[in-house]
Parts: C-alpha cells; sequence; structure tokens
C-alpha cells in the first residue's frame, strides 16, 4: 500500500445515514412550511455539523430554529442509536481487509456517540481503537475547514501527505482537499446521485472511486 494511514468519514462512507438522516431533515421543514426534498436538504446542509449546520438551516428558513425542530432530532437520533443503520456496501470488508497495523481513523462531523454506536452496530466496534475523531468535539473548525484531517493524521503520527481520504460529501471533499492529503470521492451510498463524482472532481479531488473495490484499487 502507497500510504501510510486512511482516514475515513463516518456517515454515507461506512453507513448508510445520508439519505435518512437528510429525509428526516426534509420532511420536517416541509411540515413547518418550507417545503424541501431529500436532495435539497443534502445539498445545502450535508457535511456540516455544529452551528454551521444549524446557521444554514436558519438562513434557508429565514428564521430561528424552533425547540420542535430540536425535538424531532432528538427523536429521530434515538431512533437509529436503538435500530441501527446499515453499512455501506461492501465497507466493512474494506476495513476488515486493510493490512494489519495500518493507521486509520474515523474523521467524521457526527458526535463520537454516534460513531461507536453504529461502528458497533456493523461489526467494526474495534476497527479504530481510539482513533475516531469528531469535528464537533476534537477541533474547533469543523468541515469544511481541513483540521479534523490535520488533528487525525498528527494523532496517528503520519504526515497528511501521506494519509489517504475517504469522503463522499462536497463539504468533506472541500476539507480534504484542502488539508493536503490524497483524496478520494466515495460514491457508493445510496444517497449518490448520478453527477455525485462530477460534483467531487469539481472541488479537487484526487480521484473518485464508484465502490470499494475501486477505493481498494486506488490505494495499492
Amino acid at each position: 500500500m502507497r500510504f501510510g494511514a486512511v482516514l475515513f468519514d463516518f456517515d454515507g462512507v461506512l453507513i448508510e445515514s445520508e439519505y435518512l438522516g437528510n429525509r428526516q431533515i426534509a420532511e420536517w421543514l416541509t411540515a413547518n412550511g418550507h417545503p424541501t426534498t431529500a436532495e435539497d436538504s443534502m445539498a445545502n446542509f450535508m457535511g456540516y455539523s455544529g452551528a454551521d449546520f444549524r446557521a444554514r438551516l436558519e438562513r434557508h428558513m429565514g428564521r430561528a430554529l424552533p425547540p420542535e425542530f430540536d425535538v424531532a432530532r432528538r427523536a429521530e437520533d434515538e431512533r437509529v442509536m436503538r435500530d441501527g443503520i446499515d453499512a455501506v456496501a461492501g465497507a466493512v470488508a474494506f476495513v476488515e481487509a486493510l493490512p494489519h497495523g495500518l493507521p486509520r481513523a474515523v474523521v467524521s462531523s457526527s458526535s463520537t456517540r454516534w460513531i461507536r454506536r453504529h461502528l458497533e452496530h456493523i461489526g467494526l466496534g474495534s476497527a479504530f481503537g481510539r482513533h475516531v475523531y469528531s469535528g464537533a468535539e476534537h477541533v474547533t473548525r469543523g468541515k469544511p475547514a481541513p483540521d479534523l484531517y490535520l488533528h487525525a493524521a498528527a494523532e496517528l503520527r503520519v504526515p497528511i501527505e501521506r494519509c489517504a481520504i475517504i469522503e463522499d460529501s462536497p463539504v468533506g471533499a472541500t476539507g480534504a482537499v484542502a488539508s493536503g492529503g490524497y483524496v478520494i470521492g466515495l460514491c457508493a451510498g445510496t444517497h449518490c446521485a448520478a453527477d455525485h463524482g462530477e460534483r467531487l472532481r469539481a472541488i479537487g479531488v484526487d480521484a473518485v472511486a464508484g465502490d470499494f473495490g475501486a477505493v481498494e484499487a486506488l490505494l495499492q
């Protein structure tokens, strides 16, 4: 393998959560007077976390988020935390087949609680050890800033230039490209439309992969 470490985004790369989450956001917005499709939600909100996510929602609505939004989001989060979310096709086998001892980390906008619950659900609970990093918890500036990738590389003690980064969202790809790592835009999730790869190429990813078999070939 020509890289010293692999950094994985989580939602949409390892688990099929992007479409589910954005469908719930779109349904809530539509029910509250702001007609929105899941595709609209993915285009406007996917990949953001914390204050950035909320600010984009409020601009979309033209007003402050009401408390009812947080209630609905918590209810949906607890439902999927209980039920689990399936892995992206090929993700589990790919991670399990990585060379023993190859440094790897999760770099996600989601909370570490969310990440670890769903890693357990898909059978990868111990695959990343302590190297599970959240843009909302481990850095001041989350995606699309490059800080989270640089933080993970430093924790793994691998120069970012020797890290392969697997990202699916335009927001994540923007930060990954800015970090200086080798960025693979993954289009394996069910949320990826036919033009998704072109959107990632326009951001400057080094390669686009339609599945984890293609990712494996790129890493060799």
